[in-house]
């Protein structure tokens, strides 16, 4: 693991949305729910817009020079709760199979983590499913705790081309 690899960090743009599927499909999850075609469903290009459009939602990109090696979005949710404190939700996570081990995890937290800050979040909460053991042993290593029980309910299927 290299904690010190020189990444950068932008938001994603149009143009990198094909690259952005391919990581989120690349998974056992992710196959299941993701739909990587070409061209990509427009549903695809209509949520990158929604993202894009709203200042309370970044979707970031990790790169090593010049090529894409992870992703995640941060969104602050304002609440009244914490006497109106505002939250960051850490989405989406990925890192491209080959560099996956190598620290660019660590880095794409910590970066999210100070810019959630950077905000004025007071709070900054995730979500990663069950069925993926490791991924919360590596958030837990780096200060998240099971605090709240997460419940989830899908009130529509996804569209099939």
């Amino acid at each position: 693991m290299n904690d010190d690899l020189p990444l950068r960090f932008r938001e994603a743009t149009l143009a990198d949305l094909p690259q952005l599927v391919a990581l989120l499909a690349n998974d056992a999850l992710g196959k299941q729910r993701e739909q990587l075609a070409h061209p990509l469903p427009p549903a695809y290009i209509r949520a990158f817009h929604q993202i894009d459009r709203d200042p309370q939602h970044e979707l970031m990109l990790a790169l090593l020079e010049d090529q894409i090696v992870g992703t995640f979005q941060l969104s602050f949710l304002p609440y009244l709760t914490y006497q109106g404190g505002l939250r960051a939700q850490i989405e989406a996570v990925r890192v491209h199979p080959a560099h996956r081990g190598s620290g660019i995890g660590r880095q794409m937290i910590h970066w999210a983590i100070e810019r959630a800050k950077a905000r004025g979040a007071h709070l900054i909460q995730l979500t990663t499913d069950k069925q993926r053991p490791a991924a919360i042993r590596f958030y837990e290593s780096l200060g998240f705790r099971p605090t709240h029980e997460g419940m989830k309910l899908h009130v529509q299927s996804i569209e099939s081309p």
